[in-house]
């Protein structure tokens, strides 16, 4: 049961993991140019194309998702590229494209509202000599989710030189994302939000053309350079110390995940998101979200209500559920409920009827 001093997580990351990933952690280290070592890297890395729906690759590094934002800018852009910026994390893609120094032009979209395909296609005319695009897919910050599969078909059709690159990090392993068919360049995540793993691991799937890319930018820099880390993808390990245990972690949850069966797992995602943003309308809140655009994983609701929210997530924390406040300038504003990796309807109605019971109280 969850309680005051390990409450069951209801914040978009990181998320509750199960105690035989956390186990796996605590097996003896071995090295990390060892066979056996390589062994369990090719089993993540089939796993992982898998997840991803990809026959390319899938770069996985000892960092969080921010890293692989700076791959993308690193190796993928030359000079110009384009962000689409509607929540905290896709303004981080602008600054960390300002950051390596390209020629970042930056289209704002309003909080609440999704990135279209129409908005792409509109900015494109305008910049017509853009080498990629940043689309952040599922905006922790807000709630949103946008069509990234339509965005992609757009640029594709018009723009084909135009390089994508995705953001799924509170998406990935929550909604299907079929990195191939959709004609992504990059796709990257984190270990610690709906994969459902700890914190620590950054995975990319990264297209041939992505690639291609790569050998013609200068400044690709060492860590984060997709053909170093391709070198050594091709022998089953990593440039540097790869984060061995939290490998084995990995390898177990993705286990997990298969053996739920995907689409099974993409199905509870929704109807968990479906259930607390029908608990928000019931309860006189209301969703920030744009209609139509409202994340599988965590749900934003705007507190239309006035109720205090500091002193909400304070009762909640104190019953063993911890959920988060608006974030940046939504604080006290909204907050989020998030239900993505392993969250079952179980301890969703638990942790909803908890704040049912808080806000009869407080009226």
């Amino acid at each position: 049961m969850p309680n005051e001093q390990y409450p069951s997580l209801f914040i978009p990351g990181p998320t509750d993991v199960a105690p035989e990933v956390l186990q796996a952690q605590t097996l003896p280290m071995i090295g990390h140019r060892s066979e056996e070592f390589e062994a369990l890297f090719a089993r993540v890395q089939d796993k992982l194309c898998k997840l991803f729906y990809t026959n390319s690759r899938v770069y996985v590094l000892a960092a969080t998702g921010s890293a692989f934002q700076e791959a993308a800018i690193r190796n993928g852009v030359q000079s110009k590229v384009l962000n689409f910026v509607n929540g905290a994390f896709a303004r981080r893609w602008h600054e960390v494209s300002l950051g390596c120094d390209k020629r970042a032009s930056l289209v704002e979209v309003a909080w609440g509202q999704a990135v279209t395909p129409a908005i792409v296609l509109d900015a494109l005319a305008r910049r017509p000599e853009t080498e990629a695009i940043t689309v952040v897919m599922n905006e922790t910050s807000t709630g949103v989710c946008s069509p990234v599969g339509e965005i992609a078909a757009a640029v594709r059709d018009n723009y084909p030189q135009v390089l994508i690159f995705v953001d799924a990090v509170s998406s990935f392993a929550g909604v299907k994302i079929p990195f191939d068919a959709w004609g992504l360049d990059i796709c990257l995540s984190s270990s610690q939000k709906a994969l459902a793993a700890p914190p620590g691991l950054a995975v990319a799937a990264v297209s041939d053309r992505a690639l291609e890319k790569a050998k013609s930018v200068t400044g690709r820099g060492w860590y984060l350079d997709f053909l170093n880390l391709e070198k050594y993808l091709l022998r089953s390990t990593t440039p540097a110390t790869p984060a061995i245990s939290l490998m084995r972690a990995l390898d177990v949850q993705l286990e997990r995940i298969f053996a739920e069966g995907l689409e099974a797992r993409f199905a509870r995602h929704q109807a968990l998101a479906a259930r607390t943003r029908r608990w928000a309308v019931d309860n006189a809140f209301a969703l920030f979200a744009q209609a139509g655009y409202e994340s599988p994983t965590v749900t934003n609701i705007a507190n239309v209500r006035q109720v205090d929210v500091s002193a909400l997530l304070r009762a909640m924390g104190r019953q063993g559920y911890q959920l988060s406040n608006g974030y940046g300038d939504l604080k006290g504003k909204a907050f989020r409920i998030a239900h993505m990796g392993d969250r079952t309807q179980a301890a969703l109605e638990s942790c909803l009827n908890a704040l049912t019971a808080y806000l009869n109280r407080s009226a």
